[in-house]
C-alpha cells in the first residue's frame, strides 16, 4: 500500500489506502450496514468510481441478510438470471468451490445481458489458509494505454457476449462437478448480448473497454480473427501493471465497479474450500462512443 488519504466529507470519516496507484483501496474504520449515512454511502460510491474496487476488512457481523441490506443501498439488488439464490435471501448467490464455483476465467459480471450490474460485492465466507486471491483490473486504464490506431479499432467494434461458449476449452483441467454445474445450471437458459466494446462510462466519462470471458465473436469477423484481436486488447487489460491482487480473509467485502473492471479468482488451492457470496445492483445499457447501445440478441 503506497498512500495514506484521510477524505472527509461532513460527518463521515473514511480513512483510504490505495492499494496500487491504478486500482485498488482499502477503506478503514466504517462498519457496513444498511443503516449506514447517506452521506458515507456516497463517499463509498465515490471511492468505488475513483479506485474502481475497494476492500473492507473485518466485516465479521455481516451475514447474509447484512449483505443484502448494505448493498441495496448502492443500488436496487438483480438476482444471476441462471443460478439459483441462496435460500432465505432474494439475489444471494453463493460460490461454493465445492459445488463449481470456481470464477478462474477474467471477465466482468453477467455481459451476456444487456444491462449487466453495475456494482458487486463480494463476502469472504470460507477461506483457504493459502490461494484463493481475486485480482482485479481496470479497464479503463487499459483503454488509455491503447496505442491512438489500437484505440480506432476498438471504438469501431461491437462483440456478441453469451453464457453459453466452448467450457471445456476454456477450463480443460475443469472437474466433472464443475462441468455439470455449467451444464444443468449456469448455461441452463441461454442469453446473448450485443455491446461496444468500448463503452463510455455513465458517471466519469471515462471509456472502457468491455471484453472477458463471455464474448463470443467481434461482430463482422471470422473466429479466427475474433481470436486474434480478442487477445491483443485482453492482453492490455490483464498487463501486470493494469491490476490489484487481493489476499481475502474471513470478513472481508470487496466492492467494485462492474463497468470498469474485470476480475479472476485464482484456482491455486487445490481440494481446499473456499466460499464467498456476492450480491450485484442493477445496472444500465451500455453506450458505445458511436452513441449506439448494448442490445438482446437472445
Amino acid at each position: 500500500m503506497t498512500q495514506q488519504d484521510i477524505i472527509t466529507h461532513g460527518t463521515p470519516v473514511l480513512e483510504t489506502l490505495q492499494v496500487t496507484p491504478v486500482i485498488g483501496a482499502e477503506i478503514r474504520g466504517v462498519q457496513l450496514s444498511g443503516d449506514l449515512d447517506d452521506l458515507v454511502i456516497d463517499e463509498i460510491k465515490t471511492l468505488v468510481a475513483r479506485h474502481k474496487v475497494v476492500f473492507f476488512r473485518d466485516q465479521h457481523h455481516l451475514d447474509d441478510a447484512g449483505q443484502e441490506a448494505f448493498a441495496s443501498r448502492l443500488g436496487e439488488l438483480v438476482a444471476h438470471p441462471t443460478q439459483h439464490v441462496r435460500k432465505g435471501t432474494s439475489s444471494l448467490l453463493e460460490l461454493d468451490s465445492s459445488h463449481g464455483g470456481r470464477a478462474d476465467q477474467w471477465h466482468t459480471d453477467i455481459t451476456f445481458v444487456p444491462a449487466y450490474p453495475k456494482y458487486s460485492v463480494l463476502r469472504g465466507v470460507v477461506i483457504p489458509e493459502t490461494g484463493g486471491d481475486t485480482i482485479w483490473a481496470n479497464t479503463s486504464a487499459a483503454y488509455e494505454a491503447l496505442p491512438p490506431a489500437l484505440k480506432q479499432l476498438a471504438d469501431s467494434l461491437r462483440a456478441v457476449h453469451s453464457n453459453s461458449y466452448d467450457y471445456a476449452a476454456q477450463r480443460p483441467k475443469a472437474t466433472e462437478v464443475e462441468k455439470k454445474h455449467y451444464r444443468e445450471v449456469f448455461s441452463s437458459k441461454v442469453f446473448q448480448a450485443e455491446h461496444p466494446v468500448v463503452r463510455v462510462h455513465p458517471e466519469t466519462g471515462e471509456r472502457t473497454l468491455l471484453l472477458g470471458s463471455f464474448v463470443q465473436r467481434i461482430t463482422g469477423l471470422s473466429r479466427s480473427d475474433t481470436h486474434k484481436i480478442y487477445e491483443l486488447f485482453q492482453g492490455y487489460i490483464t498487463a501486470p501493471e493494469n491490476t490489484v491482487r487481493w489476499r481475502w480473509r474471513v470478513g472481508d467485502i470487496a466492492i467494485w465497479d462492474n463497468r470498469a473492471t474485470q476480475h479472476v479468482a485464482i484456482n491455486d488451492y487445490g481440494d481446499a474450500h473456499r466460499v464467498v457470496r456476492r450480491v450485484t445492483t442493477e445496472g444500465d445499457t451500455p453506450v458505445g462512443i458511436d452513441g449506439r447501445r448494448s442490445v438482446k440478441l437472445a
